[in-house]
């Protein structure tokens, strides 16, 4: 449900909380980030109905900067407050699917030319990017272990010259990619992540929409079947989502989003997904395709040329790399 009266908003949060914001200390439909704080800070762990408040607070600040954040950044949608109602059933949503659906939504809205700024779970993005494409990385990393993300905290410290790279660089880095780089791929070995997640693993290349709320975007696993191992081929064309892409809640929606008529056909196929997985035998090397690199060349072409854009900034950037270097010199 998504729900935008003020009053339903108070009653969750004194159901929830104990206590209720303030219109002074919402955001539209959502909770300020200062007021969670504030409340977080404030508890007495001496019970355990209080240490389940502190959690819920620390899970709706996740949501609100990490996992779902906006460009605001002051404050979270209060639609995810009543998802958190039974405590015992926190972790028995697909909370990684719906982070993908929004990242997946923030990078469409991204890529518009008139967007200046992005959102969303940046944190997968570029844990996905440093390691399925590591020639964009030339960072250190710490021992492998769980969270992936875990691996490069101390990247500031340990590469100076990485933080003046400009996005000129990365540009260049993206034109110049040969066939053998692409998925050049640090495996993740199933030892690291937990057998309580892996156990789920074959879910992840399901061919399906992604739904969180008003949000809806397609996993087109077929169009990177490299990533679970597969030899890619032609991929199927792209699915039409139709108006259910550009939904927003920008407006007051009283709305149960698993049966709106617009969301229905979608959450069916969701609630389906273990029938769209990937289920070829995985096959090695990862090459693509001789059609598929066919296809790719007529449709895309051979190169991005996306350093063409930024040739002022390219030359900005090589001067700060040799202002570094030069400091760095004995």
């Amino acid at each position: 449900m998504t729900l935008s009266s003020f009053e339903a908003l108070e009653a969750e949060c004194l159901h929830q909380f104990g206590v209720a914001p303030k219109k002074s200390d919402c955001r539209g439909s959502g909770i300020k980030l200062t007021w969670l704080r504030d409340l977080k800070e404030r508890l007495q762990l001496t019970d355990e109905n209080n240490i389940q408040v502190y959690v819920k607070c620390h899970i709706m600040l996740l949501i609100g900067t990490i996992l779902f954040g906006d460009k605001s950044g002051a404050s979270v949608h209060w639609k995810f407050l009543p998802l958190l109602s039974d405590f015992a059933s926190i972790g028995q949503y697909s909370w990684g699917s719906a982070c993908l659906a929004h990242l997946y939504r923030s990078l469409c809205r991204a890529s518009r030319f008139d967007c200046k700024e992005i959102d969303g779970p940046l944190t997968l993005l570029l844990c996905w990017a440093w390691m399925r494409l590591p020639y964009l990385v030339p960072v250190p990393r710490e021992p492998r272990n769980f969270s992936l993300a875990n691996r490069w905290r101390n990247w500031k410290r340990r590469d100076r010259v990485y933080r003046y790279l400009k996005l000129a660089h990365f540009r260049k880095a993206l034109d110049d990619l040969q066939e053998s780089q692409a998925y050049s791929v640090d495996r993740v070995d199933p030892d690291i992540i937990s057998a309580e997640i892996y156990m789920h693993s074959v879910i992840w290349s399901a061919t399906v929409p992604l739904v969180s709320f008003e949000c809806i975007e397609w996993h087109a696993t077929d169009r990177f079947r490299r990533q679970f191992g597969f030899i890619q081929g032609v991929p199927h064309q792209e699915r039409n989502l139709d108006r259910t892409h550009g939904e927003v809640l920008t407006s007051p929606k009283n709305l149960n989003w698993a049966t709106a008529t617009s969301h229905s056909f979608w959450v069916m196929q969701w609630t389906n997904r273990y029938n769209h997985v990937l289920t070829e035998e995985p096959m090695a090397p990862q090459q693509p395709l001789d059609t598929y690199m066919y296809w790719y060349r007529s449709k895309y072409g051979d190169h991005l040329n996306l350093s063409d854009l930024v040739v002022q900034e390219d030359v900005e950037g090589d001067q700060v790399m040799d202002d570094v270097n030069e400091e760095q010199e004995p």
